[in-house]
């Protein structure tokens, strides 16, 4: 056996890739589910924390600037252990799934919603000024004229951002969630041979390529012309 058929043998095994395709498949479908709960979520509560701290409330203000940025200095690997492990002692359970799900919805949360609060500072104090002197009130300005202006300028910090945040699904695997590393990790031990790891990284591509192309449509779209 040559080198070369040796290299195939051990990454590319035809065999063992059709045997663990299925599992490779059920572990996508759960990245995939995991993935969208998390982007909905996550950025739907950052924008309406950002919304909130728009109001001026100081003593709430400090409250979301105090959870924003603890969750953007914890590590999402850090966060999934302690609820999976550290919540069964405070009479709650939560699955792999579901701690995995809340985790990376408080990271992206919290990442998002800096992106929104500078994108609504951005937006010239004029904007404010002339919208009010019409006659607007305060939720109207901030809704009709700051906001529009002010999600265009977040377009390309989100995404990114978003995308860096739900690869991060593999962290489930340290809870035992399915998706598609835990698969692939499971795979391998039983298979004694790396091949499942390659249908992973081949499945990782199939999702996340489309999104980081879409992405970039979306922010060349939505930019602002210079």
């Amino acid at each position: 056996m040559t080198g070369l058929d040796k290299f195939l043998d051990t990454f590319f095994n035809a065999k063992v890739m059709a045997k663990y395709l299925p599992d490779i498949l059920a572990g996508t479908l759960v990245t995939i589910e995991l993935a969208v709960l998390i982007v909905v979520c996550g950025i739907g509560a950052g924008l309406l924390l950002a919304l909130v701290r728009a109001l001026a409330i100081r003593p709430l203000n400090w409250l979301i600037i105090f959870v924003v940025d603890l969750f953007r200095s914890l590590p999402p690997l850090v966060i999934i252990v302690l609820l999976y492990f550290g919540l069964p002692s405070a009479g709650w359970s939560p699955s792999g799934f579901l701690s995995t799900w809340l985790s990376l919805t408080l990271v992206l949360m919290a990442f998002s919603e800096e992106i929104f609060w500078a994108g609504i500072t951005s937006v010239h104090k004029g904007q404010w000024e002339a919208a009010r002197s019409t006659g607007l009130g305060f939720g109207q300005t901030l809704i009709d004229v700051v906001l529009p202006q002010a999600l265009r300028l977040t377009i390309a910090p989100l995404t990114n951002r978003t995308i860096a945040i739900t690869k991060g699904t593999a962290l489930g695997t340290v809870v035992a969630l399915h998706e598609i590393l835990g698969m692939a990790s499971s795979a391998v031990s039983n298979s004694y041979n790396p091949s499942p790891l390659i249908l992973g990284a081949a499945a990782y591509l199939v999702l996340f390529v489309p999104v980081v192309v879409a992405a970039r449509w979306v922010e060349t779209k939505f930019a602002w012309k210079r």
